[in-house]
């Protein structure tokens, strides 16, 4: 799947070392009025729905700012798959996204990785 604001792919088990892992690249303007917002939440829900016992890969290098709205999403996410015992990594945050993840005490919540290839290991372990 893919929109104007993220695309989902999937890893197969063999491309993993046993894993399937659904990675989805986001891509934010800094501002996301209330109707970007909706369409992007509908959309980011719709993904997940009915796979959130599974692993996914979330690859933020492509996003520079995270209002309080997405902030929230985030969390919603999180929670939906921790519930459900699958397994959630984020990476290739930069520095300024880092800085509010930090400021907002959200590195607690999620595994964070520097990139992809160490993402990819941390989701793939069980």
């Amino acid at each position: 799947m893919s929109t104007d604001r993220f695309r989902v792919t999937e890893l197969p088990a063999t491309a993993t070392g046993g894993a399937r892992i659904h990675v989805i690249d986001l891509m934010l303007p800094e501002t996301l009025d209330s109707q970007e917002f909706d369409r992007l939440n509908d959309a980011l829900l719709s993904v997940f729905h009915g796979h959130t016992s599974e692993r996914w890969l979330l690859d933020l290098s492509h996003v520079r700012y995270m209002g309080s709205a997405v902030l929230g999403l985030m969390v919603n996410i999180r929670q939906q798959i921790i519930k459900d015992q699958g397994r959630l990594v984020l990476c290739s945050l930069s520095q300024r996204l880092s800085e509010i993840f930090f400021a907002t005490s959200l590195q607690r919540l999620f595994t964070i990785s520097k990139n992809r290839e160490e993402a990819l290991k941390a989701v793939a372990k069980r």
